[in-house]
């Protein structure tokens, strides 16, 4: 039986490789934070932190960060982490939209989003729209690579759209994941919830894209 979420809660305040929405004064220090000055690459949104951890064992020599909102989910991550003596890995729980209040500028690598809530009616609230690219920008650098991997032909194509009207460098635009042959190993990680969307005969879809230093613009008029 799992553990209720109270008890995953405060487990998530004492693990040593946590940090909360308290902890802003860790801006500009995530490289001290890890004691080395090796690429910071971070995944929003991430949930129960499968990919965190996932892309952590592959690359030793990277440091990863994952963050949420909901503790009780990344409790899942932040203990396979400790027990596994994974060094390169944190977890920060905060609202995507706060990011820059615990990054500095160009902090960040690399950044990953995967299996993000599409929101078909809030394309705003998109992790990969102008909003959001913009918000990227005032933490990484303009090099940085934007990796999204999803089940939604919503999420992935407005990606792209928004990527393409931006003009930026797509480098990897996969309609089907398992469909490539061989299947690259980092995109074998599977999520809880790629899990469950295979289960239910979804396609899996993937694209990178250089975050460049243009400012978005919205794709189409919003309310």
């Amino acid at each position: 039986m799992s553990k209720p979420k109270l008890i995953k809660f405060e487990e998530y305040k004492q693990f040593p490789n946590t940090f909360d929405v308290e902890d802003t004064a860790n801006k500009g220090q995530w490289r001290k934070i890890f004691g080395n000055d090796n690429p910071i690459v971070i995944e929003l949104a991430c949930g129960k932190g499968d990919y965190t951890v996932g892309l952590a064992r592959m690359n030793p020599e990277v440091n990863y960060i994952g963050i949420d909102i909901k503790s009780n989910r990344m409790w899942t991550g932040a203990k396979a982490a400790l027990d596994e003596k994974l060094t390169n890995v944190r977890f920060l729980r905060t609202h995507i939209d706060h990011i820059t209040e615990f990054f500095d500028t160009n902090e960040v690598d690399e950044i990953w989003i995967t299996f993000a809530d599409p929101q078909p009616h809030k394309p705003r609230k998109r992790l990969s729209s102008y909003k959001f690219l913009n918000l990227y920008r005032q933490i990484a650098g303009e090099r940085t690579l934007v990796n999204i991997k999803t089940d939604s032909d919503l999420f992935y194509e407005s990606s792209l759209e928004q990527a393409q009207q931006d003009q930026l460098t797509i480098l990897s635009k996969i309609d089907n994941v398992y469909l490539m042959n061989p299947v690259p190993e980092f995109l074998k990680i599977q999520t809880y919830y790629e899990k469950m969307w295979l289960g239910m005969g979804r396609t899996i879809k993937y694209c990178q894209f250089v975050l460049g230093n243009c400012e978005s613009q919205p794709i189409e008029e919003e309310d």
